[in-house]
């Protein structure tokens, strides 16, 4: 069970997270950002992920885009599944960076 002041201050803390990504205005502040804040697997796992979406967004096969990025067939399903959700983040960002299908 989680106490009221702790899951207070995990929402506290990803409000935090979230301006601080919303602060970033360039690539290479975001890279800067991303390098301090997460591993190089952490940054490979997240830019793999993306390029998931991105290929299925274009129509790709869930066999082709494992082969293409080296992505298990787990992370592939669980990106379609929120490539298709209803929170909506890849397809909006996807349409931002020119990427959408």
């Amino acid at each position: 069970m989680v106490e009221r002041g702790t899951e207070n201050a995990e929402k506290d803390e990803t409000a935090r997270l979230l301006a601080a990504l919303c602060s970033l205005s360039t690539p290479e502040e975001a890279r800067a950002f991303l390098a301090d804040l997460c591993t190089a697997r952490e940054i490979d796992d997240l830019s793999q992920r993306l390029a998931v979406a991105s290929m299925l967004s274009a129509g790709a096969s869930y066999v082709d885009v494992s082969h293409a990025t080296g992505a298990s067939s787990t992370t592939v399903s669980r990106v379609s599944k929120c490539l298709n959700g209803p929170a909506g983040g890849y397809r909006m960002v996807l349409a931002r960076i020119g990427d959408e299908a």
